[in-house]
């Protein structure tokens, strides 16, 4: 464990308890990190929201939540997570052991969260802000624009917006598998333009962004006059 934290956080901190619970999933039972990664999301969220707030003086509110959105994603957790070899010292219940949990990225990101959580709790804000801002220096340093990380959904409403274009209608079509496994079969038209595609996802809403993302590209594609 101390070697995955090594640079992270105290010697002395690595070794307490809080922390070992910090990396404790709820498959292995109790006390697990399930309140200190609700704790640690919120730490992180402040960290990430005043770094950027004090940095970026000139976008607005919706641009820094995009871009504080874009760097606290789950797949930017566990990526980090993974550099630092964090899934080495998470401790699991067999079932997820035997699946290969300590790759995936929800098990992982939870288990980052959780352990700014307990950093918070032990060492403060202070600490806890220095060892996110590390952690994330290089995303920090290479942020995209602000307008490439808008989702399809809001491209696309945007584009059609500013020409004066009915708003796109989405439409569930289809919803198979079991009740923790559903994927979503979803329509989006736009009459106005001749616009009519569709696409599967895991979520209503993820397939309702693949759908936007084949608008825009059709949109794109066909040229039409601004």
């Amino acid at each position: 464990m101390e070697e995955a934290l090594k640079g992270l956080i105290d010697p002395d901190v690595a070794r307490c308890a809080l922390v070992r619970e910090a990396l404790t999933h709820r498959s292995a039972g109790v006390p697990h990190n399930e309140r200190l990664e609700y704790l640690g999301d919120a730490v992180l969220g402040l960290v990430i929201a005043e770094h950027l707030y004090r940095r970026f003086s000139g976008l607005d509110e919706g641009d820094l939540s995009r871009l504080r959105s874009h760097l606290v994603r789950k797949e930017t957790l566990a990526a980090i997570a993974r550099e630092i070899r964090l899934g080495e010292s998470i401790r699991l219940g067999p079932g997820e052991l035997k699946s290969g949990g300590f790759r995936r990225d929800t098990i992982l990101a939870n288990a980052l969260e959780a352990l700014f959580g307990a950093i918070f709790v032990v060492k403060g804000l202070d600490r806890v802000r220095a060892s996110i801002l590390k952690l994330f220096e290089s995303r920090l340093a290479a942020l995209p624009p602000t307008e490439a990380l808008k989702d399809p959904k809001s491209r696309l409403q945007e584009w059609l917006q500013s020409r004066s274009i009915a708003l796109p209608e989405y439409a569930l079509l289809e919803a198979s598998g079991q009740a923790h496994a559903q994927r979503f079969h979803i329509r989006c038209a736009i009459p106005t333009l001749g616009v009519k595609v569709s696409a599967w996802a895991e979520s209503k809403r993820g397939a309702e962004q693949a759908c936007a993302e084949q608008a825009l590209r059709q949109i794109q594609e066909r040229k039409p006059p601004a």
